[in-house]
């Protein structure tokens, strides 16, 4: 996949409603300091398009952005973030709830979990939500640079035990730093790109 445009087109808010696209969307979930920013600017090739910041839980809306005018780049609210209140985690929840079962074009949901932990039980309900969706959720194992290359197999068997994930789901190791997994990524993309074109 060649990203040659981008476009953040519509941001909502636990008020707004969900924008009528009609480009698939490929959501991005995981909880708020697991690098879904840098894994999102990282694909779009820009530096700081999805704001990333030290203070987690700073994604407090759905942004859509347009890619290529061939999909959406869907960036859901992180989750898990320990400051922030009962209120603002309940409706981070519903929001990200009512988007997994009102999208009408999701076509795809990237799950980022870090590869260092064990799945939290935030990570778990979110999988948990995806699927009882209808999605099956590609996992990607982000901060990869920050282990040894000999405990990435055992790290993604804890993983895939951990969401208790079948024999055929897809866990994509990746780093935001060396850009390890970005292709493998762009060949899901692309393919979701061609089967909803």
């Amino acid at each position: 996949m060649v990203i040659k445009q981008v476009n953040l087109e519509t941001v909502c808010g636990v008020t707004s409603r969900l924008p009528e696209n009609r480009l698939p969307e490929v959501a991005f979930a995981g909880k708020s300091n697991v690098g879904k920013s840098s894994l999102i600017n990282t694909l779009m090739n820009r530096k700081a398009l999805a704001r990333t910041s030290a203070q987690p839980g700073k994604t407090q809306t759905i942004n859509y952005y347009n890619i290529n005018n061939s999909l959406y780049f869907v960036d859901l609210p992180g989750y898990g973030y320990a400051r922030a209140n009962e209120n603002v985690k309940a409706q981070w929840g519903k929001m990200v709830e009512n988007y997994l079962h009102n999208s009408t074009q999701l076509v795809q949901v990237f799950l980022l979990v870090d590869i260092r932990h064990v799945p939290s039980e935030n990570d778990r309900i979110m999988y948990d939500w995806v699927v009882e969706g209808g999605y099956q959720p590609v996992i990607i194992a982000t901060k990869l640079d920050k282990i040894k290359r000999s405990q990435i197999q055992s790290q993604i068997k804890q993983i895939r035990s951990g969401l208790g994930m079948g024999a055929n789901g897809i866990v994509i190791p990746f780093s935001a730093q060396t850009k390890q997994g970005r292709e493998e990524i762009y060949g899901l993309l692309d393919r979701i790109s061609e089967e909803n074109a």
